[in-house]
């Protein structure tokens, strides 16, 4: 398995309107653009490695009352098709077109990117937007390119760290995917919410996503998603860890790694905390959108 990894090619990239994409995705965008939302549809969103799938897997519980055998009925991303991802046999776009209502999605997309539909006024579609703060994402995503070989290579920390902060990443700037679906919330239905405090108190975070779905559950079923939905539980659910994908090498690094706050000092040197806090200061500056670094 590990020598099959090693001799697959690095997916290539190319841009949609300055955005870095993953060349198949850029190769499918006229048909991503083109997708039609549907009123029921729930669209989980986020800049990639910042809890997606702890949100994916939060939602699809209680979208299930709780039940366990539900959840883990198929891997994550057959379950909540991930809109844009194009890596054959696997096409985002068509698992979504096959799925029946009521449909959970997936997207990375920065907000000026997702597909016009969604936007529809009569659409009304439910969307959960998840953010990290900016120092344990770099980590977070270096470290998940490493291992994914649907993902061009991340080069040295050094590099990749200097990368990030340009915004010339996939996925793009991390300031501007933050912001644009921050601004965003003002204007339609969208739940904002971040990784930090759901960490800190996820019987909350996950009540909101509740009543936000317009689901009414009782004090035990909630009790069961906040332990089923926990990192540790997560990391050996083989229908969320991603241990199934033949991309990911999980002995590089497991797909989930550490799932904490704070893991950044474990890798910023002193001139790089001070170049991130001095980068962060200047881009953030025009917004109410702020962050907690530290536990």
């Amino acid at each position: 398995m590990e020598l099959k990894w090693k001799l697959m090619n690095r997916e290539e990239v190319s841009q949609v309107r300055g955005v870095v994409l993953q060349k198949s995705t850029c190769e499918y965008w006229n048909k991503i653009w083109d997708f039609q939302a549907k009123p029921d549809d729930v669209l989980i969103s986020s800049y990639p490695k910042a809890g997606t799938t702890w949100l994916q897997e939060i939602v699809d519980m209680i979208q299930n009352d709780g039940d366990i055998e539900k959840t883990r009925r198929a891997p994550t991303d057959i379950r909540m098709p991930f809109l844009e991802r194009i890596n054959p046999p696997y096409v985002g776009l068509d698992k979504a077109n096959e799925m029946p209502s009521p449909r959970v999605l997936k997207t990375h997309l920065p907000v000026q990117l997702l597909p016009p539909s969604f936007w529809k006024e009569n659409c009304k579609v439910s969307i959960i937007y998840v953010a990290r703060n900016i120092k344990d994402n770099i980590v977070s995503f270096f470290h998940f390119q490493r291992m994914n070989k649907g993902l061009p290579d991340p080069g040295s920390w050094e590099e990749y760290f200097e990368t990030f902060l340009e915004g010339k990443g996939l996925w793009g700037s991390w300031y501007d995917h933050v912001k644009g679906w921050w601004e965003a919330k003002d204007i339609y239905p969208i739940l904002y919410l971040f990784y930090e405090d759901i960490k800190k108190h996820p019987r909350r975070e996950i009540e909101k996503v509740m009543e936000f779905l317009g689901k009414n559950l009782d004090e035990k079923v909630l009790d069961k998603i906040v332990y089923y939905t926990s990192f540790n539980v997560m990391k050996n659910n083989p229908m969320s860890n991603y241990t199934l994908s033949s991309l990911m090498n999980q002995s590089v690094s497991p797909f989930m790694r550490k799932g904490v706050i704070g893991d950044w000092k474990n890798y910023f040197t002193v001139a790089q905390n001070e170049r991130c806090n001095e980068d962060y200061r200047e881009k953030m500056d025009d917004t109410t959108l702020s962050f907690s670094m530290e536990y």
